[in-house]
């Protein structure tokens, strides 16, 4: 398709949201040639990468070398980071509108799903977002809560079966030197390495061949240095629903195989005790002024595949509960959101609002399908939404204000201090050095104030 604006100012595009899809479908545009495109990338954080470097687990390096990639595309010519702008607060999507022929929602789905249980909101209880954030060095954690729970814990239950609950159970299970090759802030290090936690339990409402964890991540749990992986052999069993379900999944199978081998293996001497078990559906989290344990029932699965109680409860002591039941996408003021489904609605990318295209919108990654798939799973996602995008080109309306100095000047304006690449590369240089002052590669900083005045090194140049 030729470029019909050909003898004009590039195509403005503002994407929302600096992770992985964002900076796919930054990568996409400018990869392209049919239409000339100026792109600009807007994040709340001060520092780019999204989940890349606030959800990957620390300990998981290749992993976060993803966020390798993702920097080469702030380096295009094409495109500028302008971090640290929260759309909705410091700029409103209307007033994108005047910089910008079209926008492009990536910001992810960052809240995380309740339980809906009784007890949910005693003290000692939390979610693996908060969990995760926190030691993945989140500008935004709950860091008080997050420590105070973990200080005064012996024993933790993480309810939820896929690969965010290995997760946290693995950076819960760990000694200190496994964990001193990660970036994570050295607060988190040295809490961690002065933990309590002797047990940790797993839970799943449904049984092993239904579990979401990948098997690469559940072996990592029988590599730990001081713990030991205990499932209980009935857990294991097949019903029909069940021996369907694995036929001809090798996941599936590999998994099974996996949790056969540690269901035949007597508790060793490790310092930690790790415990999956299935079929078990908490009901309540037990506790006055905190959580002191967790009432269960056992469940099974019904000829449809639909999961029924048997009416079999027993209650699980713990003084730690981490709920990883999956991620949950907000709304943004000005933008069509399906409530129901946590996700902005659309049509192969294009933004709907009650079945009709919003001009110039677009959406890609998870707040576009929900939390699934992979972090290369954004990439064909944020390509298709970009297809769309370029697509429409010719018939977009045109920004009343495509200067790319508009909008810098709106937001300076504010009082608004945007983070450049010139600044991010500050703040990894900055983040470099605290880590070999420490003997380590890398130490996240994780305090806003301390991540902006890094980025102003680069103003001070």
């Amino acid at each position: 398709m030729p470029d019909s604006r050909s003898g004009t100012s590039p195509l403005r595009v503002a994407i929302i949201g600096s992770g992985p899809s964002g900076l796919y479908a930054a990568e996409a545009l400018t990869s392209q040639d049919d239409v000339e495109v100026s792109v600009d990338v807007l994040d709340r954080l001060p520092a780019p990468f999204g989940l890349a470097r606030y959800g990957v687990a620390p300990d998981h390096l290749s992993l976060r070398s993803v966020r390798h990639t993702l920097a080469a595309v702030l380096d295009h010519s094409a495109v500028r980071l302008l971090a640290n702008v929260e759309v909705g607060t410091d700029i409103s999507v209307e007033e994108l509108h005047r910089f910008y022929d079209a926008i492009v929602f990536t910001y992810g789905a960052a809240t995380d799903q309740h339980l809906e249980i009784p007890g949910e909101d005693l003290a000692g209880t939390i979610s693996a977002t908060e969990l995760v954030n926190w030691y993945c060095g989140h500008p935004d954690a709950a860091a008080e809560r997050v420590e105070a729970a973990i200080m005064a814990a012996t024993s933790a239950v993480v309810i939820g079966v896929g690969n965010v609950a290995v997760d946290v159970t693995r950076v819960l299970s760990k000694t200190a030197p496994e964990l001193e090759h990660t970036d994570m802030p050295q607060h988190v290090l040295d809490l961690l390495a002065t933990s309590s936690i002797r047990s940790v339990t797993v839970l799943g409402r449904r049984g092993p061949a239904q579990a979401a964890f990948t098997t690469k991540e559940l072996r990592e749990l029988g590599e730990l240095a001081d713990a030991d992986v205990l499932v209980d052999p009935r857990d294991l069993a097949l019903d029909p629903v069940s021996e369907a379900d694995i036929e001809g999944e090798r996941r599936r199978e590999r998994n099974m195989q996996v949790l056969a081998d540690w269901s035949t293996r007597a508790k060793g001497g490790g310092r930690r005790t790790i415990r999956l078990g299935f079929f078990s559906q908490p009901v309540e989290i037990i506790g006055r002024d905190r959580v002191t344990g967790v009432r269960v029932e056992r469940t099974r699965l019904d000829a449809d595949g639909s999961l029924g109680g048997t009416g079999d409860y027993t209650t699980i002591d713990a003084d730690l509960v981490v709920r990883s039941v999956g991620y949950r996408g907000m709304p943004l003021a000005g933008v069509p959101f399906d409530t129901a489904r946590g996700i902005i609605p659309h049509h192969e990318g294009r933004v709907l609002d009650d079945d009709a295209v919003v001009p110039g919108e677009y959406v890609a990654g998870w707040i576009k399908r929900g939390p699934t798939g992979i972090i290369g799973t954004n990439k064909k996602d944020a390509t298709a939404t970009v297809h769309s995008l370029i697509a429409d080109a010719p018939r977009l309306p045109r920004a009343a204000q495509p200067d790319p100095d508009a909008v810098t000047t709106h937001l300076s304006d504010r009082g608004v201090r945007y983070v450049t690449v010139d600044g991010w590369r500050a703040i990894d240089a900055a983040e470099i050095a605290l880590g070999e002052s420490r003997g380590r590669a890398r130490t996240t900083l994780h305090d806003r104030d301390a991540l902006l005045e890094s980025a102003r090194w680069s103003e001070r140049d």
